[in-house]
């Protein structure tokens, strides 16, 4: 089925290329090791700092053949044993299959710290004596601050594929244990204490290490990371995109998105989600892969702008992502919690508000949103609950109300309202950047691609959901919110949302000719919904021209000022921009 009448150009492996460090980037454990070698001539030590997740075994073997070590130390053997570690986590981990609290410790918590001053010692020692010492793993920069500082990353994507494929996390026995759980581990603890302490080692890396691909990493010298990560807060840019299949997944992504015919479906797409996607650096002959959150935590404040900055921290507020059901079926039907219950629950600063933009649609495809008239509460999560046990069917025509949709529609979705796509949609969802707070009511009876019942969260899913959010409210105030703010020859500007309970703004540019985004000190984050191509100049001079194609998410950081959007040969497109409004 052909979605779109025009060749798609959507790349789905965006780079930026970055100049003057062409030999000082390398490919494969030969070149690697060498140069690691001989940097080791004139130094004792080598200090080898991971991301939890990467293959120990591979990276730490070959480091071994840099040179003759007196001395290794294996931070693994400081952290606390595996039982003690799972233990201390469960206050966090919780007993729910996706969803945990927030942890705000540091990596030290989980370390003995007898053990870590007893290898600070043993280093100290082995130095002094002229003597070479590798010490390698999660943390390795806390043994020691002296010698040659490489740092070995990965992005939360590879992880999680890997814990698909039977991997345990760190310094856990747990390769049969549900990927959901792993993946909850590693969101809400170790993760975070990953990304605390990488942020403090930017600065200081010598050698950064890519080791996203088994048994064939890529290296770059540390300033060249920190001149390409200084070098995207300048310019538009684009985060590399990853595609996955759900039980409710469609076929528009396959076609627009250049994805794997053979598959059964595809049901997301992140291709706007800084703690997700990764970013893809050219130096030379060699890419080197680095997660967007580096570029969050490395530049927040030429990233996101001042006020974004001191309103939420090195965190990017705002993702965009693709939930295709086009000959697919519909989404579960789900809350998101109020402000409230997020913070008190699990630990949350906000809540997941969003909206979904309609890029196409097809047939009776539509949006289930909010509540029917003079519906009973009480009624409805009683036969919610029953349908659980499968003594019945959720009658949703009785209680939910139900939207047909069609292309270019918007529709807003503050925390606390019933909502889901139905099957025949592609959605644009434009939401705030909390992970995985769907409080699932209803999924019409099915089984997840793993065979196990999809999480349903109905007790906590009654206590935030809004009832007061019945038809008519939901018209006046949800659906359609347009608003034109301004028409001219060269565009049209409407704003779309969002609902005066969120903070993000959106708007929809019609262009014609060139329209000029304001940056005023902050960023903002687009997608082309329309139209094959745009683009992206700097009225100033501050970047080069940048192109865009059909579906692509892109971002402006603040840094990067003014941009004027461009059409191409004179064929108009659309575009919409979403930025934190204040």
């Amino acid at each position: 089925m052909n979605y779109i009448n025009f060749a798609s150009k959507y790349d789905k492996y965006p780079e930026t290329v970055i100049p003057g460090f062409d030999d000082q980037a390398f490919n494969g454990w030969k070149d690697i090791v060498k140069v690691i070698s001989e940097e080791l001539e004139h130094r004792n030590v080598l200090t080898v700092d991971c991301y939890p997740g990467v293959h120990d075994q591979e990276l730490l073997s070959n480091f071994e053949k840099c040179r003759n070590f007196d001395l290794i130390i294996r931070m693994d053997d400081i952290f606390f044993e595996s039982e003690k570690i799972t233990e201390m986590m469960k206050p966090f981990l919780t007993d729910d299959r996706v969803r945990g609290k927030y942890y705000y410790g540091i990596i030290t918590d989980f370390m003995d710290s007898s053990k870590l001053e007893t290898a600070r010692k043993k280093v100290r020692e082995t130095v002094s004596e002229n003597k070479k010492v590798l010490v390698y793993g999660f943390g390795a920069y806390l043994v020691t601050e002296k010698g040659l500082l490489v740092y070995a990353d990965m992005t939360r994507w590879e992880i999680q594929l890997r814990y698909r494929k039977g991997e345990s996390n760190y310094k856990a026995n747990n390769p049969d244990e549900d990927s959901l759980k792993k993946i909850k581990r590693g969101y809400f603890i170790e993760w975070r204490i990953a990304d605390r302490h990488k942020e403090k080692l930017l600065d200081r890396i010598d050698y950064y290490l890519d080791s996203e691909a088994e048994d064939d990493p890529n290296m770059v010298c540390g300033e060249g990371l920190r001149t390409a990560l200084k070098s995207l807060v300048n310019r538009p840019f684009r985060m590399v995109p990853y595609f996955d299949p759900g039980v409710w997944g469609g076929q528009w992504m396959k076609e627009v998105c250049h994805l794997d015919p053979s598959r059964k479906n595809y049901a997301w797409s992140f291709d706007g989600v800084p703690e997700e996607n990764s970013l893809f650096f050219r130096f030379g002959r060699v890419r080197v892969a680095s997660p967007a959150m580096n570029l969050t935590k490395y530049r927040p404040v030429e990233f996101l702008g001042k006020k974004t900055f001191s309103r939420f921290g090195a965190e990017f507020p705002i993702r965009f992502d693709f939930l295709d059901t086009m000959n697919g079926q519909n989404l579960s039907l789900q809350v998101h919690p109020t402000t409230e219950y997020i913070h008190e629950k699990f630990g949350m600063a906000y809540t997941q508000d969003e909206s979904y933009y309609i890029l196409d649609c097809q047939g009776d495809g539509g949006v289930f949103l909010g509540l029917k008239e003079g519906i009973d509460p009480k009624e409805m999560i009683a036969e919610l609950k029953e349908a659980q046990t499968g003594k019945i069917r959720f009658d949703d025509s009785k209680y939910i109300n139900f939207f047909k949709a069609k292309k270019f529609d918007h529709y807003l979705i503050p925390a606390g309202t019933i909502h889901c796509s139905s099957s025949d949609c592609m959605v644009l969802e434009i939401s705030a950047t909390p992970y995985n707070f769907t409080f699932k009511l209803w999924d019409w009876d099915r089984l997840g691609l793993d065979g196990l019942p999809r999480p349903i969260h109905i007790e906590d899913g009654e206590q935030v959901i809004q009832f007061n959010r019945t038809t008519e409210w939901v018209k006046d105030n949800l659906v359609n919110r347009f608003e034109k703010l301004t028409e001219n020859a060269d565009y049209t500007e409407t704003r779309t949302g969002l609902h005066e309970l969120e903070f993000i703004e959106s708007r929809v540019y019609d262009i014609t000719t060139a329209v000029t985004f304001r940056s005023n000190g902050e960023f903002c984050m687009c997608n082309l919904v329309d139209g094959q191509e745009a683009v992206i100049e700097s009225p100033d001079g501050l970047f080069e021209p940048y192109e865009v194609h059909y579906a692509e998410t892109f971002i402006i950081p603040a840094n990067a000022g003014d941009a004027v959007i461009r059409t191409v040969d004179g064929k108009p497109v659309k575009i919409i921009k979403a930025n934190v409004r204040y």
